[in-house]
Order: structure tokens, then sequence, then C-alpha cells
């Protein structure tokens, strides 16, 4: 166990696995350790405060004092640097949700990952290759290698991804056509367009690819679990198999699909607000988007969808033939018999039984192979659509949009 961590005595499945303790998708790795001895987080991860200051600090502040100085900061330019809303959200509002995301995803999935042993579905045949699973989801999270790749990709790949995307216009960070120095596309980099092509824009941009190693590693995690023999239940009322605890996990990276959603609202409403698009013209990104998003958070928990089936079958063989012993042993004394032991049919425990087994049988037949549900769909979708809300007055006039507020309540 690292002594770096506090100790949970009070917790016996921590105690007995302290692998479960150590288990974090969050507190590991180079940069992690360099935040720590900064006094910018902490064993528990908590102080998110002081992260979101940093990171405030450090890719959005120097833009504002630059655009300051150079004068672009409300004119000088087709979109002067307080006007543009992708900045702002990208910065302001989805860097800060994906640090939130990390407390979340940190404090949520380690109390899941302990009910596979605290539900006691993982035998005592299948537990070392449970733990070992623990350990390659931990060495995965540390390694340096994957951060300094990471790193490597954002100043290659993430360069011209930003160029292709980036506006086609003037603006604080940009000039278009001026020139063919340093810059991107035909423009040549302001002061400020220097320090977010080279500081901001890469650390958002490796915030958001750790975020997709990390899930990477969580989808590892869950297939190698999936592949080990597990104790599942069929008559469990959560319908399947007692996982259905695994669904939490996508709503702990909810935080994560708002600053996607926030990201690109910002890009559609620079859009709309200087290029004169609508938000209708977006339908299709917007559903991609969001498709995208509950594919990514859902699809690891399909791994264990065929161990879910092979319980209930299971379940239903066994069931089955225990519910046909007793349904001609209830037949029998009840109905081919007149031997009842004196005991009146009525309030028998037998009928309850009766009825006990066939509420049993009935979960069972009802099992579901996927963990999530129609309400976890909804959940996250809303989660990602959020951002784009305040975009809809821009189809719907304000006056317009309260008489039809106002009409429907009265």
């Amino acid at each position: 166990m690292n002594p770096d961590l506090p100790s949970r005595r009070d917790d016996p499945v921590a105690v007995a696995f302290p692998e479960l303790q150590n288990f974090s998708l969050v507190l590991g790795g180079p940069l992690w350790q360099l935040l720590r001895k900064a006094r910018m987080d902490d064993d528990a991860g908590s102080l998110v405060a002081r992260r979101i200051v940093l990171a405030s600090a450090i890719i959005w502040l120097p833009l504002l004092v630059l655009c300051a100085i150079e004068g672009t900061l409300l004119g000088g330019v087709d979109i002067p640097f307080l006007p543009d809303i992708e900045t702002h959200a990208r910065f302001l509002v989805g860097v800060p949700l994906m640090i939130l995301a990390e407390l979340v995803v940190h404090q949520r999935l380690r109390g899941i990952v302990a009910q596979f042993v605290e539900r006691r579905l993982v035998p005592a045949a299948s537990m070392e290759r449970f733990i070992e699973a623990l350990r390659s989801a931990m060495a995965w999270r540390n390694s340096w290698r994957v951060e300094l790749a990471l790193i490597a990709l954002v100043y290659t790949v993430g360069h011209y991804i930003r160029d292709y995307i980036e506006l086609d216009t003037s603006s604080w960070y940009a000039t278009v056509g001026t020139g063919t120095g340093t810059g991107t596309g035909t423009g040549t980099l302001t002061a400020a367009g220097l320090w977010f092509t080279f500081v901001s824009n890469p650390v958002l941009q490796f915030i958001l690819l750790r975020w997709g190693y990390r899930l990477l590693i969580w989808a590892h995690f869950l297939w190698q679990v999936s592949r080990i023999e597990l104790d599942l239940i069929p008559t469990h009322p959560d319908r399947n198999g007692g996982l259905g605890f695994l669904g939490g996990s996508a709503y702990a990276f909810a935080p994560l699909l708002s600053a996607l959603g926030a990201g690109v609202a910002g890009m559609i409403a620079n859009r709309i607000f200087h290029q004169g698009a609508s938000l209708a013209a977006f339908k299709l990104e917007i559903v991609l988007l969001v498709t995208m998003g509950v594919v990514l958070l859902t699809a690891p928990l399909l791994v264990f969808a065929p161990k879910i089936l092979a319980a209930q079958r299971q379940g239903l063989r066994e069931y089955g033939a225990f519910t046909a012993e007793y349904m001609r042993e209830f037949d029998r004394r009840w109905l081919r018999s007149g031997d009842r032991d004196g005991e009146a049919l009525l309030g028998t425990g037998d009928i309850q039984s009766l009825a006990d087994i066939g509420n049993a049988f009935t979960v069972i037949r009802e099992m579901k192979p996927l963990i999530f549900s129609r309400a976890m769909l909804v959940q996250l979708t809303a989660a990602m659509l959020i951002p784009f809300v305040p975009l809809v007055f821009t189809m719907i006039p304000l006056e317009q949009l309260l008489d039809r507020i106002i009409g429907a309540i009265f």
C-alpha cells in the first residue's frame, strides 16, 4: 500500500485489499506528483479550487493582459478577445469542469470498484486476477511515458487540428492574410496568439487527451474484470445480476460531458454571432457530439452483457428445476391429497413461498444485459446539452419565448 495515502483502518475491505484503497483514475502520474508537491492537489483530490485558479492564471489571464496591451480586447480586429465566446467557454467553463470531474470520478469510482468485493461478486478463486486488474490499471495511470507522449501529441497533431477549425477572419490571436511569419493558416500570430498557440491551447488539449486516456484505462479494467469468473446473482432486484451499481460510473463522468458540450457550444456561438450562422445549421454536429459522448461512457459497460446473459440462462435452468419440484409437492399436498397435517389453507406459509418463488423467477426472466437505463441516457444527454441552452435564444426572440412560457402556464 502507498504509505503516502491516508489509512482507512475502519474499512475492513480496504484493510484486506489495499489495492482497492489505492485505486484511482486521477491520483497518479508525474503531473499529479508535481501538483501534489506544489500543494495544488492532495491525496483526496479535493483541492479543486486551487487547480482551477492555477489553470485560469496560465491559460486565460495572460491572454486578457496581452490583448489589453495590444488593443484587441474590445476592438481593433474582427473578433476581439472579450466577444470571443469560444475562448471563454473552453478556458473558463470547459477546463474548470474537467478539473472538477477529477474529484467526482475519484470519489465515485473507488467506491464502485470496491463493491465488486463488498458484494462478494468476485469469488475467492478469481480474487488474484481481480487484484491484478487493479494493479494493471494503476500501472497504466502512473506511466510517465504516456504523459510525455500526450505532450508531444498536442504540440504536433494538436497544432494542425487547431489550424483546421479556426475562424477564417482576423481576430485577437491572428491577423488573416497580412503576412507569412509565424502564424496559423495564412495569418500572423499576435503576442496573445503566440501564448494561445504554445501554452493555452496545448494545456487544454493535454487535459482533454489525458481524460481520454483515463477512459481507456477504465474500459480496459472493466474488460479485464469481465474476463474473470464472477459470482452473479440471477435474482438480484437490479435485474443485472448484482452489477447494477456499475451504472453509477457513467454518472461520475457527467461533468466531463458538460465540458465537451461547452467547448462545442462556444465554437458554434462564434459562428452565430461573428459569421451570421444559425443554430439549426449545426443540428447534425450536436447530435453526433451527444451520441459520441454517451457511447463513450456506456460502451465499456457492454463487456458484462455476456456474463449477465449467462447468469440469466443458468438462473432460469436452476430455478426452473427448483420451481418444478416445489410445484409438484405443492400440488400433491394441497390438491391431490387430504393429508395437510391439520393446517388450514388460509394463511399457510406454502402460499407465501409459492409467491416468493414466482417473484424470483420473474426477476430472472426480466434480467437485462445492458447495465445502463433509459433514465441514465437521458441524464447524460442533458449534461452534454446544458451548454447549448443559451444558444436557443438566438433562434427564438426573448419576448416570443416569454409569451410561449406564459401561455403554457396560464
